[in-house]
This record gives C-alpha cells, sequence and structure tokens, in this order.
C-alpha cells in the first residue's frame, strides 16, 4: 500500500532485448542473440507475483512496456509475457493505456495482432529521423520504407494510438533535415510525437567518439534553432507541446508520461527497472543472467530507499516543471500539507526574476524563455532544501 493509502495505478516493465546496440543508447539493454528470453519473461513473471502480494495494485491506468525493444520477443513469447501482466494486474481502467515500445521492422501484423489482443492499444516507434543516412550512423538498423510499412501494419492490426520520436542535435544533421522529418512525421497524422535532443551518454560508443573529436554535432546554436523549428512546426499543425519534448493532440498526452511528472507511484518491473511506491525508490539489478536467478529467488532488488519528505518536495517541482502547465499549489499542498512557497520561496522568487518561472492561477510554469532552459531551471531545485 502507498504512503496515501492509495493503491498504485501505474506499471513499468522493462524488457531488456535488443536487435544490436545503438550508438548513442546507455539503457539497460543486451544483443537479442543467444539470450535466455523464456527465462526472462519467467522470472519476469514471478517478480510481478511478489510485488502485487507486497502491494496489491489498483485499478490499473497505465502500463509501458519499456526497453531495449520489446518487440523483438516472437508472438509466442509476446503472448506469454501478456498474459502475465493480465494475471497479475487483472484490474483494468476503462481508459486504460497500454503502450509497448517499438522499433520499425521488429513489428509484422502477427506479432501486432498478439499484442492487440493482449491489450496493447498504444505503440511508440523509434523512428529517430527520415534520412536513412543519419539513421545508418547513429546505428539504428531500420530505413524509411521499415517506418511506413511497420505504420501501416499497426493499423491494419487495430491501433489508432501511435507515437513516434524523433532525435535532433545527431552527428552530420542539418537544420533543413530535421524540418524534412519533422514534416515527414506530420504527413502521418498521428496523434502524439516525441521529440528529444541527442545527449552523449557515458558508456556508449558516441562518448568515445566525442572523447576523440570523432563526433560531428551541430553546435549549440544550430541545436537551439532546431529546438526553436520543432516547436514552430508542431505548433503550426495543430499540436499542443505539453511537456518539453512532448506533443500531442488534445486527449493524446502519454498518461504513463504524466505519472512520472506528477510524481505519482508506479511498479517498476524487470531487470534494471526502477519502481517507486509508497515512498520507497528500488533499482532492479540490471544483468539478464543475474536477474532472472534473483527473480527466482525473492524480490530482484539492486537498492532500495525511502524517499525523504524533502527530496519527495524537490522531485514534485523538478519532474513537474517539465510539464509546460507546470505546478500545482493545490496539489502540492494535498500532497505535502504546506504551500510551495513556504518550502521554495528562494529558488521560486530567483526563476520567476530571472524570466524562467512565470506565476499562474494556481502555481508556476516555465516561461516561454524558461522551456529553452528548462534544466536551468530544474537544477534550482536539486538539493535546495538539504543545502537550507
Amino acid at each position: 500500500m502507498t504512503a496515501n493509502n492509495q493503491r498504485t495505478e501505474a506499471v513499468y516493465i522493462h524488457i531488456p532485448f535488443c536487435t544490436n546496440k545503438c550508438f548513442y543508447c546507455d539503457f539497460n539493454s543486451y544483443v537479442l542473440k543467444d539470450q535466455p528470453v523464456m527465462d526472462y519473461l519467467r522470472a519476469l513473471d514471478k517478480e510481478m507475483e511478489l510485488t502485487v502480494q507486497a502491494n496489491p495494485p489498483g485499478r490499473i491506468k497505465s502500463i509501458f512496456v519499456g526497453g531495449g525493444t520489446p518487440t523483438v520477443l516472437k508472438p509466442n513469447e509476446m503472448e506469454y509475457f501478456l498474459q502475465s501482466v493480465k494475471r497479475h494486474f487483472p484490474e483494468w481502467s476503462d481508459r486504460i493505456e497500454f503502450s509497448m515500445e517499438a522499433n520499425p521492422g521488429t513489428t509484422d501484423l502477427e506479432k501486432l495482432s498478439v499484442m492487440r489482443e493482449g491489450g496493447v492499444n498504444r505503440i511508440s516507434f523509434g523512428v529517430q529521423a527520415f534520412q536513412n543516412s543519419l539513421l545508418t550512423g547513429i546505428g539504428r538498423i531500420h530505413d524509411t520504407d521499415d517506418v511506413y510499412r511497420s505504420l501501416e501494419n499497426a493499423r491494419a492490426a487495430g491501433f489508432d494510438n501511435m507515437s513516434i520520436d524523433l532525435m535532433f542535435g545527431l552527428p552530420n544533421q542539418t537544420l533543413d533535415m530535421l524540418a524534412e522529418s519533422v514534416d515527414k512525421a506530420l504527413e502521418l497524422g498521428l496523434p502524439h510525437y516525441s521529440i528529444y535532443s541527442l545527449k552523449v551518454e557515458e558508456n556508449t560508443l558516441f562518448h568515445t567518439m566525442y572523447q576523440r573529436n570523432q563526433l560531428p554535432l551541430p553546435d549549440e546554436e544550430d541545436e537551439l534553432n532546431m529546438y526553436l523549428l520543432l516547436m514552430e512546426r508542431m505548433k503550426a499543425a495543430g499540436y499542443k507541446q505539453y511537456e518539453i519534448s512532448n506533443f500531442a493532440k488534445p486527449g493524446f498526452e502519454s498518461r504513463h508520461n504524466m505519472t512520472y511528472w506528477r510524481n505519482e507511484d508506479y511498479y517498476g518491473l524487470g531487470a534494471g527497472a526502477h519502481g517507486y511506491v509508497g515512498r520507497q525508490r528500488h533499482v532492479n539489478i540490471k544483468g539478464v543472467n543475474p536477474y532472472n536467478e534473483a527473480a527466482n529467488q525473492g524480490l530482484p532488488r539492486l537498492e532500495s530507499f525511502e524517499v525523504s519528505r524533502e527530496e519527495a518536495m524537490e522531485d514534485f517541482l523538478m519532474v513537474g516543471l517539465r510539464v509546460l502547465d507546470g505546478v500545482s499549489r493545490s496539489r502540492f499542498r494535498q500532497q505535502f500539507g504546506t504551500s510551495m512557497e513556504e518550502v521554495f520561496a528562494g529558488p521560486l522568487n530567483k526563476m520567476v526574476g530571472a524570466g524562467l518561472l512565470d506565476s499562474t492561477d494556481d502555481g508556476y510554469k516555465l516561461s516561454s524563455k524558461g522551456i529553452l532552459f528548462g534544466n536551468d531551471v530544474f537544477a534550482e531545485f536539486i538539493g535546495s532544501l538539504s543545502a537550507n
């Protein structure tokens, strides 16, 4: 049971297998070849069983299956997995959002039909760009033809709620290339788009190349112009920017991601998954075989720790301000029994004074300038209470 006696209603499940490792990826993922996939799915089933015994779920409103690439599972593996989910989380909201990440080229009609029959009703395709040269340059295995074929198959299988991811700030990417990718994405008429800037993370091929000065990235001004361009194009096409990197038609905002941004509870299941239930955060064991062994003996935790009231308040501001509607005074008071201004007078006044935050009827939100410098705003709240 959670700290406020509200049963958990959101589930994240990690499938760590990929066809190959993209050059920028630092996620907990492993190349599929020779992996014990069914052993992993059985271990995951065991973790689900132990998790709901320890913290019985409420009526589930969102399930998100990420990775890795969950759609590398074979149809029979996918069916087993989805039956596990339904068995351990049987009570679903009438408006459940059940999302699965997919890579173009890993979804045929048979697999998509198994997904749809198993309850998945939203797919997020990792497209990244519409230029094959850029896709090759970042280590993706699909090409633009795969994108169109995958979307066509998904529609044929009964999916109408789909999203695609794009990236900007890629090596050798120009402003014109991004404009072309955004235009081609918009031609698809999907209800949701996520558009992220490349971050060069440690333990990736790109990090090694960057250290050797072999990564031809756009400069800061070009990257800023890319972000301004995509915001302008998405707005002109009728999409609301509801979070720094996310754009949707009304009613198609990602409900699962809103769980994170509102700092609400969610189960985290699978190798390397993070969860947050009853103000307890946990991180699971990462490697596939170590996870399998651990899950068959108990909850497969790498670490578990209580989030202090101060940290929870900081998190509320840091993640909540990513949403462009901002953070709510009434929601803050409801969660913590005190006012936002009483706790965060210093950083709030500083950010409003700098023109990076605007005051709203019920709280604060990023200003148009603040959207461009969001990380500077979020950093103001990290450790701000422990520093006092």
